[in-house]
């Protein structure tokens, strides 16, 4: 199946381009946002190739993906069909809904079918008369890791200064009492921590930290804490969204209690076997509902129906 969609989300496009299908990626000159092409800091396929808008053709694309309002009129532009109306679409929401509760009408309401990546958003979400369908996140498993040798606590957000309360930036000197962070994510270079950097850096680094911490309050779900838990690191993490569904009791430490929270963290960083033991029980339960194969079949299930 030929398979158009931007690169948006890096770490879920990786899982979605492992399928089987022909996976297009517009490219622009510039790589802006509506162009970016492949991805350059993941490993991604040759089944997943850079098109320019000129190569595209409506007859040579099976089904659109879309995961952002202005890529219905990109689409429409460039092949000369709007989603939905003689070109197979669905359209794929990554993030929870902003706003007043009764304010949370989907750009997509009442055009596409919506998949969610998480049930709190579908949940949320306000959909109107659209069907909706949940598909869970899928890592690629980076294999288990864990070392735990630096007695620090990785955190991962990205710019973390802008968006200070929603991820949870505001809470780190609250949650870090005498225990060392280190800040990886776009623009963390600013408060001091290691900017955006790469997949393969990322997935070197955490390992190495005793614990991760996910402060975030108001997220889809991140996926950098799924992969600490493939990576076998003990995760800390706000009871928020969708992260108690996610993170099994027995499988990290999760609560809204601020000093929970800061006593958990200091508890593993003084007992490197409990921290290891947590981050075990963590890989098992992440590889058992955060699994590649079933986010693929998952997927392939649903665009064989939307293409019938």
């Amino acid at each position: 199946m030929r398979v158009l969609l931007w690169h948006v989300h890096g770490s879920w496009t990786t899982a979605f381009v492992q399928g089987d299908h022909d996976y297009l990626i517009p490219v622009l000159p510039d790589r802006g946002p509506d162009g970016r092409g492949r991805a350059r800091t993941w490993n991604w396929p040759e089944s997943a190739r850079e098109v320019t808008p000129a190569q595209l053709d409506a007859d040579d694309v099976d089904v659109v993906v879309i995961q952002r309002p202005q890529e219905l009129a990109l689409c429409e532009g460039w092949l000369g069909r709007r989603p939905g109306r003689g070109l197979p679409a669905v359209y794929v929401e990554h993030s929870a809904p902003q706003g007043r509760i009764a304010d949370m009408r989907h750009p997509a309401a009442g055009l596409l079918l919506i998949v969610h990546v998480t049930h709190f958003n579908d949940l949320f979400w306000d959909c109107a008369s659209s069907p909706t369908r949940v598909i869970e996140h899928g890592i690629v498993d980076p294999g288990y890791r864990y070392t735990g040798e630096l007695p620090r606590v990785a955190v991962a957000i990205n710019e973390a200064r802008r968006r200070g309360r929603v991820t949870g930036t505001d809470l780190l000197p609250r949650l870090n009492g005498t225990v060392p962070f280190d800040l990886f994510g776009i623009d963390a270079g600013a408060l001091g921590g290691v900017d955006d950097p790469p997949q393969e850096v990322l997935h070197r680094e955490l390992p190495r930290r005793r614990a991760y911490l996910h402060p975030i309050r108001w997220t889809s779900l991140g996926l950098t804490l799924l992969e600490a838990m493939h990576l076998g690191v003990p995760v800390v993490a706000l009871a928020t969204t969708e992260v108690p569904d996610a993170v099994p009791p027995d499988a990290g430490i999760v609560s809204t209690r601020v000093d929970e929270l800061r006593a958990g963290i200091e508890r593993l960083i003084a007992d490197p076997d409990e921290a290891r033991e947590l981050g075990l029980r963590g890989r098992v339960a992440a590889l058992e509902r955060y699994g590649l194969q079933r986010f693929l079949d998952d997927w392939d299930d649903l665009l064989e129906e939307v293409v019938r």
